[in-house]
């Protein structure tokens, strides 16, 4: 599913909370969902987040190696 059809639904509210919570504006989740912007790769992974992958990473950002990233292991921190 993409952005745009992901918000659709939305009344203002919903979508001002969503925005909160993937830590940005309405307005700019406007902006990537119309196709006007791009997200930040950090912007791209709180949606992913908070949509609960309804709308994935890969939709918004082809571009980046997802799959590399996703295959990955956790970075282990120093004892």
């Amino acid at each position: 599913m993409n952005l745009h059809d992901y918000i659709k639904p939305f009344d203002k509210h919903m979508l001002d909370r969503f925005a909160a919570s993937c830590g940005t504006t309405a307005g700019q989740l406007k902006q990537v969902a119309y196709g006007y912007r791009r997200p930040g790769a950090a912007l791209a992974i709180s949606i992913e987040r908070e949509s609960a992958r309804a709308v994935t990473c890969e939709n918004m950002r082809p571009d980046i190696d997802w799959a590399y990233l996703r295959s990955t292991e956790p970075a282990k921190s120093a004892a």
